[in-house]
């Protein structure tokens, strides 16, 4: 712990006046965990645990004083912690807005432990978090959950509250944890409805806006929930920064009274992206590896369960080319088909390569952000062209087959994807051979209440034979794997725009281990 002087001297180091320490004899001035605790990127002997210091989450610097901030953490095996097996004491730093990032290490493999945090005489919430199986190890089950896509004017979080009560060996998240932008209306049957809450930001651009749009979104009780008691494997998408942007990219200019109607330059755009990922590490439960240089995060990584299941953690946004055809729902145009195209960049590809040549698991997963199927998105029979989604691997054929013909030289393929804010699951088809299994996850509250059918199913299921499942509710998915067999259940939620809400089970997509297809229960 710290006393007064050391304060003191802080706060003159930093500018403050000596009357607000004064007031903060407490020592800060108010609670500093009120954005929770959450643990991430488990191993076999440990994991990350995250909290940052922020009395005063929405106001610059979160209410810190602008100085190091000793915060003391705990690891227990017991709920009273009365075995505490790891502890020490990491700087909350004012350059990362007082984030801690502990890697924990050490620790048996394969079961929960219990962490927490003190800092300024105050003590945080308590977290749970699930170390992996050890390498190689013989493993018969894993029970894992998917999320993302949390548009916070849209809906309420009532179904991380649901997962929070799951037993979970951890949520794999893949992206859009924040939007970059407030909306004026939502619309519910076509008609206009006023956002169920507001972002405080009408934009964001710099590392203080984009800090506090994360900070009002895990001050959401049911967010801290679910981040307290599973352990995360955190990704991001677009929204993080902007739509559809890839690369060094902005696709999406601002519709806003002085701004510049053209995106602007990669040079911009790239200072932007480095306020963005700072924020994004800064309130992500990562290891320090992924800490953002020049803009860059080395997102993509390995986990592995065991002897059951090796998967992939990919990205999809910062090796990519731009959309062909000028993005967007349209038929194909000759660029979806250049040779040259990139989706994961060559160095990432070639590291995906050498990983799924590796072997020693039972499943091969594959987790990222935008649908890998081609999909015929008409949902009016009369409609005479295909449209695609060129914002996903659709847009991008070569790559696309590439990664396909890797798969379909291995078995148990099982790829997991969000962004569409809808449920989906479909096999991947090369050349009329099935080379795996696609699930993708509709969103926690993005698009609103939605329903069990968007118009025109019917149509769009009939033009995608290898489609075996569309729902457009909210929720998530949970994968039941096992040696034999990998399920996965589609969660849903009655409401978002209520903050209590009922789940439900809505189905269950079943892949028989060396058995191509998806069969649904």
């Amino acid at each position: 712990m710290y006393n007064r002087r050391h304060f003191l001297a802080g706060a003159t180091l930093a500018g403050l006046a000596a009357p607000a320490i004064v007031r903060a004899q407490g020592i800060l001035r108010d609670f500093p965990f009120k954005l929770g605790v959450a643990a991430g990127d488990p191993a076999s002997d440990g994991f990350v645990i995250w909290t940052r210091l922020a009395p005063e989450p929405m106001e610059r610097h979160g209410g810190m004083p602008l100085t190091n901030v000793p915060v003391e953490w705990e690891v227990a095996s017991d709920t009273a912690f009365r075995d505490v097996v790891a502890k020490g004491t990491e700087l909350a730093r004012p350059e990362l807005a007082h984030s801690v990032h502990v890697e924990v290490a050490g620790l048996l493999p394969d079961r929960p432990y219990y962490y927490r945090f003190t800092a300024a005489g105050e003590r945080s919430l308590r977290g749970r978090a699930r170390t992996l199986p050890a390498p190689g190890a013989k493993v018969d089950a894993l029970k894992f959950g998917v999320a993302g896509c949390q548009h916070f004017e849209s809906g309420y979080y009532g179904a991380y509250r649901h997962m929070a009560r799951e037993e979970l060996a951890f949520v794999y998240h893949y992206g859009d944890f924040i939007y970059e932008y407030q909306q004026n209306y939502l619309y519910d049957s076509g008609l206009p409805i006023r956002p169920v809450r507001r972002y405080e930001q009408r934009a964001l651009i710099d590392v203080t806006d984009f800090r506090a749009a994360y900070a009002q979104t895990l001050l959401d009780i049911d967010q801290q929930a679910v981040r307290s008691v599973h352990a995360h494997l955190s990704s991001f998408d677009d929204h993080e920064i902007i739509n559809d942007w890839v690369s060094d990219i902005d696709n999406w200019s601002l519709d806003l009274p002085g701004n510049d109607p053209d995106a602007p330059s990669p040079e911009v755009f790239m200072l932007k992206k480095q306020a963005a990922m700072q924020a994004w590490y800064e309130h992500m439960p990562v290891r320090k590896a992924l800490l953002p240089r020049g803009g860059m995060v080395a997102m993509n990584r390995e986990f592995r369960y065991g002897d059951l299941m090796a998967m992939q953690l990919l990205d999809t946004r910062q090796y990519r080319d731009d959309q062909p055809c000028g993005d967007g729902f349209k038929p194909a145009c000759p660029e979806v088909f250049a040779k040259d195209a990139q989706v994961l960049g060559r160095a990432q590809e070639d590291w995906l390569n050498r990983n799924l040549a590796k072997g020693g698991a039972t499943w091969n997963a594959l987790a990222q952000q935008v649908t890998m199927m081609s999909l015929d998105r008409r949902r009016k029979a009369d409609e005479p062209n295909k449209i695609v989604n060129l914002d996903s691997w659709a847009g991008y054929e070569a790559p696309r087959e590439r990664i396909l013909s890797r798969l379909g030289g291995l078995k148990n393929c099982v790829v997991l994807t969000g962004d569409e804010h809808q449920n989906f699951c479909g096999d991947l088809v090369l050349k009329d051979k099935v080379v795996g299994a696609e699930f993708v996850a509709t969103s926690i509250s993005s698009g609103g209440d939605g329903s069990d059918r968007r118009n025109g199913t019917d149509v769009f299921l009939s033009q995608n034979p290898e489609l075996k499942f569309a729902n457009d509710q909210r929720g998530y998915l949970v994968c039941e794997v096992g040696r034999e067999a990998w399920q996965t259940h589609f969660m849903v939620v009655d409401k978002v725009t209520t903050p209590v809400s009922t789940l439900s089970k809505r189905a269950t997509g079943i892949v028989e281990r060396d058995v191509a297809g998806i069969k649904m229960a």
